[in-house]
């Protein structure tokens, strides 16, 4: 039997001053996106403070929380409130010493009821997450929400299109990715259009590969390193916002500006993620076979 498309929304905003007015403004924006009929509600990257990543400081693991813990009690009890899945995504404390990028999927009523920990962790200038995160060994995510199987993957994964094919093929009819990604101001000029749309154009193919819908939600804003901080120096993320939601032929469905608070809605259709696939069997003409040499690093 047909099902019937449903709504979703990713929420884009900038940082507020501390971890309490950031979790207030995030659970307003997520009730208010309910309000408006989303049925998934996705935040944004590490959304209770500034990307911290852009230097490196043990004192910043005190950020970390456990997972289930105050972050996704307060989200649960507006899930329930509000009938909508959440994806929330949080600096997570495993163990003394052992943290991870972490997104949860809570479900309507209220419980968690997915975890993805990042698997990809970059190391690049303002983006040091590697001394801060374990690599995720939890595999890939779909999960059922009372309207679909949704996935979650977590911003650097982005680039790998074997993270999007694997998510696919645990039925995942939306990919949703927390972001926090932008411009190094030095480079904007030179390079900020290409990088913004190269980011841009390697999900929408994900999109297209799989014959899912893509959802990525970034934040908006220029944020530096704290000043106190080691390896402080340094001119900051300029966040390029810029959130969207792709289609299963890669269309833009929503697209939100690269410098405001955003509430970004958008319609899922699975009988269009049919439609496609039928027209474009993918998934059918895949050489499962002959795919062994992706486990290794490079064919030398």
């Amino acid at each position: 039997m047909p099902r019937n498309p449903y709504t979703i929304a990713l929420v884009q905003t900038g940082c507020r001053e501390n971890a309490a007015e950031n979790l207030a403004a995030n659970l307003d924006l997520a009730e208010r996106a309910a309000s408006l009929g989303a049925d998934v509600v996705c935040l944004q990257e590490l959304f209770l403070g500034p990307y911290f990543c852009q230097q490196e400081d043990a004192r910043l693991f005190d950020l970390a929380e456990s997972v289930p813990g105050p972050t996704t009690e307060a989200f649960g009890r507006l899930a329930k409130k509000t009938g909508s899945a959440i994806v929330v995504s949080l600096f997570e404390k495993r163990a003394p010493g052992l943290y991870h990028n972490t997104a949860v999927v809570i479900g309507r009523e209220g419980d968690v009821i997915g975890r993805y920990r990042k698997m990809h962790i970059p190391d690049d200038p303002a983006f040091y997450e590697k001394f801060y995160f374990t690599p995720g060994d939890l595999g890939f995510l779909a999960v059922d929400t009372h309207v679909g199987r949704i996935g979650v993957c977590v911003c650097w994964d982005q680039w790998y299109p074997e993270a999007a094919r694997l998510t696919a093929l645990k039925g995942a009819e939306v990919v949703f990715y927390p972001t926090a990604i932008g411009w190094h101001p030095q480079e904007k000029d030179l390079l900020g259009d290409e990088q913004r749309s190269a980011w841009m154009l390697v999900q929408r193919g994900h999109a297209v590969a799989n014959g899912c819908y893509i959802a990525a939600a970034n934040r908006v804003g220029l944020e530096r390193p704290l000043a106190d901080g080691n390896n402080a120096a340094g001119a900051g993320i300029e966040f390029w916002g810029s959130s969207f939601v792709a289609g299963p032929m890669g269309d833009l469905v929503a697209q939100a500006p690269t410098d405001e608070e955003t509430i970004l809605l958008a319609q899922v259709d699975p009988g269009r993620i049919e439609e496609v696939r039928r027209g474009w069997p993918f998934l059918r003409d895949r050489r499962i076979d002959a795919y062994g040499g992706l486990t290794k690093r490079f064919d030398d």
